[in-house]
């Protein structure tokens, strides 16, 4: 069994294609459809490897999510990479400062994403 990624986006359509390009590298993959759903699904599970999480969502955005996620400590090692159409390095900075672990521009590099992951969760 492969190791767990959450997905957290508001599109299904970009869900389904970070899903089958995660699966096709051997990744389990969990969905969640907003920020809300994304941290409660990470209360929830202790088996994730790695998060990948747009901005714009409704309910509670990405930056908000990061950082609510990153305050309790049971969570502070989780990889969360933004995959977002945002690029305002103000809204980086404020990620990276949150603990945000990476920040990709959609539409995204598949070989590169999963490269990443790869990356985090070997090393985690």
């Amino acid at each position: 069994m492969g190791k767990k990624i959450l997905i957290v986006d508001d599109s299904a359509t970009v869900r389904q294609q970070v899903r089958m390009a995660l699966e096709g590298a051997g990744f389990d993959v969990e969905e969640a459809v907003d920020g809300m759903d994304g941290k409660e699904r990470i209360s929830k599970s202790a088996q994730l490897a790695a998060v990948v999480c747009d901005v714009n969502m409704p309910r509670m955005n990405g930056i908000e999510m990061l950082e609510s996620v990153k305050a309790d400590p049971r969570h502070g090692r989780l990889p969360i990479v933004m995959l977002t159409t945002e690029g305002q390095a103000a809204l980086v900075k404020r990620a990276k400062a949150a603990g945000a672990t990476g920040w990709m521009i959609k539409p995204f590099n598949a070989t590169l994403l999963i490269a990443t992951l790869k990356k985090l969760v070997d090393a985690a």
